[in-house]
């Protein structure tokens, strides 16, 4: 999310073009759905019936009911994070630092490297969090193109509902108690 966050942003910030408008609202696409619509629209998208699943179905690669259907739920429901924390650091970048730096004779590299990525490292750090945070809390989109199965897909908030509902609140507390402290130690 962090890199191709990055690059939609520099994209919706640096180039003017048609449908700009429509990709920069289909950004927040995933703020406005519930996640189980987004990950019924995933299965239904991707599933071996889905106008890109079929497609990769005929090479004999499932992505709904797998760990690559998970990554994908958790990528679509987070990325926006990333895209809204860093445009407007982007857009309010002064260009005269920019067109300071190529007239000192540096590349378009050491001009990236060394006066916008300094700039952006908070905001992209930012981001970042953000997003890992909202994957990591993923439930209802997971829940619709997972399988569910321990060992296999079962990710560690549907592993906490489940346990919830066997009324197995010492067990939910030390799984959420482990997340949170993988979650600050990653961090």
């Amino acid at each position: 999310n962090s890199i191709f966050g990055f690059i939609i942003t520099w994209v919706l910030t640096r180039y003017q073009f048609w449908g700009r408008e429509f990709l920069d609202a289909a950004v927040d696409l995933p703020f406005a759905l519930p996640t189980s619509v987004a990950g019924l629209t995933l299965a239904t998208v991707y599933g071996d019936q889905g106008w890109i699943g079929s497609l990769f179905n005929l090479f004999g690669f499932q992505i709904v009911f797998t760990k690559i259907g998970v990554l994908l739920a958790m990528i679509f429901v987070s990325f926006p994070f990333v895209i809204r924390t860093l445009q407007p650091v982007l857009q309010e970048m002064e260009k005269s630092l920019e067109e300071a730096a190529w007239s000192l004779g540096a590349s378009s590299w050491e001009t990236f490297r060394k006066v916008i990525l300094p700039t952006l490292w908070p905001a992209l750090f930012t981001g970042f969090t953000l997003s890992f945070s909202r994957a990591l809390g993923e439930f209802g989109s997971i829940v619709m193109i997972s399988s569910n199965l321990p060992f296999k897909d079962l990710v560690a908030s549907v592993l906490i509902y489940q346990s919830l509902e066997q009324y197995d609140y010492l067990g939910a507390s030390v799984i959420g108690a482990v997340v949170l402290l993988i979650a600050l130690f990653t961090l």
